[in-house]
């Protein structure tokens, strides 16, 4: 008990070290604010569509079969959009994604 009772008391020591620089009273936190004096509203936001603001899609570019796998790229495109939703443009980005995966047709053409 004797070499219990100092390790207790260290443990102790460390938690409420610990517990007081977590809370909103330590000398680190005292230049942050933790709660609003002031109630805060939130003002709605007109999302009429712009012609200016794309929309970012994904296309498929290219599907082929290498070593048993179907791969897959696909092309990033920016699309512009009229008020009516209609395309006005469609502008392809740098962007491209990979997929690829196991063609399970292949497994069972090679198991016949």
């Amino acid at each position: 008990m004797d070499k219990k009772l100092p390790a207790l008391i260290g443990l102790a020591l460390i938690l409420g070290l610990a517990a007081y620089l977590d809370s909103p009273d330590s000398i680190m936190n005292r230049n942050y604010a933790y709660t609003v004096s002031e109630p805060v509203s939130a003002q709605p936001i007109d999302e009429s569509s712009s012609t200016n603001t794309p929309v970012i899609k994904e296309r498929l570019e290219k599907k082929e079969k290498v070593d048993g796998y179907i791969v897959e790229i696909y092309r990033e495109y920016e699309v512009y959009k009229d008020k009516n939703g209609n395309i006005i443009k469609s502008v392809p980005t740098s962007k491209t994604d990979m997929l690829k995966y196991w063609d399970y047709k292949h497994d069972m053409r090679a198991a016949q």
